[in-house]
């Protein structure tokens, strides 16, 4: 198993001021995490770390996906965010598409050129999502539920090593909300690392699996 995630005494700072201290742990291909803490304790800027959405400046160590954090590039940040899968909490789906053509758009900008190689991957993350017939449908005829299927699709397009998912639930009734931790678990099931943000403890004693909890600037 290679890791996806290796940081070492990092530091994470925000407008100048200490967020998280001397932050370590690291995280195998296949191994769910869930991340865990309450509001303003430093998990959503750690997750923005992981795809340079929020600088690394000081630490011994901080790799993802092989990309080097504490001296990457502003050019290469999009080759970074394009190996790994990243699954917000509010969708961030383009309305005025449906949601394959959502898909389509992601695989054109990251390079595909075969038409026929895209329509086959399309099918294939809508398959592994269980939606195959409603990938035809705008983002509007979508339930939440149905739109986060979509958006983790998406992610998976590129076959990524790693899914960030920051409160992929947080906007999902409890019923929706369990299929979809269903379907991040069976994700971690067939290698693909996943790191989950949530303040959802119930969740978390419902699908068990190694918790990271940011308290007192730290990560345990």
């Amino acid at each position: 198993m290679g890791l996806v995630i290796d940081y070492k005494k990092v530091e994470i700072e925000r407008a100048e001021r200490t967020v998280l201290h001397d932050v370590t742990f690291q995280v195998e291909e296949g191994e769910f995490c869930y991340l865990v803490g309450r509001v303003g304790s430093g998990k959503s800027s750690l997750m923005k770390t992981m795809y340079a959405e929020v600088p690394v400046n000081e630490g011994e160590r901080a790799e993802v996906l092989g990309f080097d954090l504490l001296n990457i590039r502003q050019k290469k940040v999009p080759y970074l965010r394009r190996s790994m899968g990243i699954v917000f909490q509010d969708f961030q789906l383009l309305q005025d598409r449906s949601g394959m053509a959502n898909l389509r758009f992601v695989l054109e900008a990251t390079g595909w050129k075969s038409k026929a190689a895209i329509e086959d991957r399309i099918q294939e993350v809508l398959k592994a999502v269980g939606m195959e017939n409603k990938g035809y449908k705008m983002p509007h005829e979508l339930s939440g539920g149905e739109q986060q299927r979509i958006v983790i699709a998406r992610a998976l397009l590129n076959s990524p090593k790693l899914i960030l998912a920051d409160e992929p639930t947080g906007n999902l009734d409890p019923t929706t909300g369990y299929q979809i931790m269903s379907l991040l678990h069976k994700l971690a099931e067939k290698g693909t690392a996943v790191v989950m943000a949530t303040h959802n403890m119930q969740m978390v004693e419902d699908f068990p699996a190694r918790v990271l909890r940011c308290t007192d600037k730290k990560l345990v």
